[in-house]
């Protein structure tokens, strides 16, 4: 098992580089992907990191020399892939309302598509039949996921094609000579009950007989970790187990050795990502004392948006008396990472630091209120390498066109 970087590790590296700041640690994303590997060890499996979760190239390098694929969901995620090191037939493009040219330029190439819509599949099987092999993904309608804006299987869902529109998808697939090489589900993120899985696996295996060409079953990923101490996560062992035994079992009965795929994002990255930011003031109200930070929801916006929890610990000064914060930004609006959290005593000038930060973090960062985008750090081997300087003010004005 890899250790935790210390307080001691994450208060140098905030006095070297600065706060706010990105912080990952390598032999903790390795420790994931090997923990999949082991789970699956008796399953003919692949795994494709959903790198929506984090795109640095160095990240990707990274989990490319692990040996893992690539899950990708915008075309520039997909050259990102490419320049990062993974072959075209390593990653698989699962694009979402987008131009039919996002489509052709995934074609072009080489990369594993993978449609949810009627309308785009259409299109691909009338231009190019059956000459470039795809997969589809459908909707299972089932709800899975730790909050409802990340399910993504339900009835709702803008994600997939429906399963009961199956007889006009094998209209399209007859009429226009369509390969369908694969089949997809993915019911959202953070699932805690692995049957979840196993139910989609079911509805899977019964699409499986529409598509006798196919050669594997995708079945996503959305593996919880945990973010607080009795948090439950996905128990992979016991996934690994039974999606093994199904998979054997659909073999016995149909004579086709499918491969399974899953695409790990958040589950892969992270439990290695800290964020540092330094307390800024301490402001007590009437009825709340607040921590000010020298960050906001501009760089990371999960708590925000999803009511994500992250545990907090204030690094320079762990052993003081406990008291109750709310945490907040420096944003102008709205902007609390936390209520009334018991930490450590904070003073003005302490390091805070949040675990489970590497995925979604900095991904989903922006320049809001004209604030500077933080540093990224990547410890590999024991060694701090910067993978991302922080922002300028120059970058702030890099890309507008000064016309008055």
């Amino acid at each position: 098992m890899s250790q935790n970087l210390s307080h001691s590790q994450l208060t140098d590296l905030a006095d070297r580089f600065g706060t706010p700041l990105y912080v990952y640690h390598a032999e903790k994303i390795k420790e994931q992907y090997e923990a999949l590997q082991k789970a699956f060890k008796e399953c003919n499996s692949r795994f494709f990191y959903a790198c929506k979760a984090l795109t640095n190239i160095n990240i990707l390098k990274y989990i490319a020399s692990l040996g893992a694929n690539l899950d990708c969901v915008s075309i520039n995620e997909v050259k990102l892939g490419l320049k990062a090191g993974f072959t075209p037939d390593r990653i698989l493009f699962t694009p979402n309302c987008v131009d039919f040219a996002e489509i052709e330029a995934g074609k072009d190439l080489g990369v594993t598509l993978n449609i949810d819509n009627i309308s785009i599949l259409e299109q691909f099987g009338n231009k190019f039949g059956g000459s470039y092999p795809i997969c589809i993904r459908f909707n299972p309608h089932i709800m899975g996921g730790g909050h409802y804006k990340m399910s993504t299987g339900h009835i709702d869902s803008k994600f997939g094609i429906s399963v009961h529109q199956m007889r006009h998808i094998e209209r399209i697939v007859k009429t226009t000579s369509l390969h369908v090489k694969g089949i997809h589900m993915h019911t959202g993120s953070d699932i805690k009950d692995i049957n979840v899985f196993l139910a989609g696996l079911e509805v899977m295996f019964e699409i499986a007989e529409h598509f006798p060409d196919i050669t594997f079953v995708d079945l996503g990923s959305g593996f919880k970790v945990a973010y607080h101490e009795d948090d439950v996560q996905t128990d992979i062992e016991d996934l690994g187990e039974k999606v093994t035994a199904a998979f054997k079992d659909y073999t016995s009965q149909k004579g086709k050795n499918l491969e399974v795929w899953f695409e790990p994002g958040k589950f892969l990255v992270s439990e290695a990502g800290y964020f540092i930011v330094k307390c800024n003031v301490i402001k007590q109200t009437t009825a709340t004392v607040f921590v000010g930070v020298n960050s906001g929801f501009n760089h990371l916006i999960r708590p925000m948006m999803y009511e994500a929890y992250h545990r907090i610990e204030n690094i320079s000064h762990p052993f003081g008396n406990p008291r109750i914060y709310t945490v907040v930004g420096n944003i102008c609006e709205t902007d609390t990472f936390a209520w009334d959290r018991k930490l450590s005593e904070v003073r003005e000038g302490d390091y805070l630091v949040f675990y489970n930060a590497g995925a979604y973090g900095f991904e989903m960062s922006s320049n809001f209120n004209s604030r500077l985008k933080p540093a990224e750090v990547l410890v590999k081997d024991g060694e701090a390498l910067l993978i991302r300087k922080r922002d300028e003010f120059d970058d702030l004005l890099k890309n507008q066109v000064e016309v008055l």
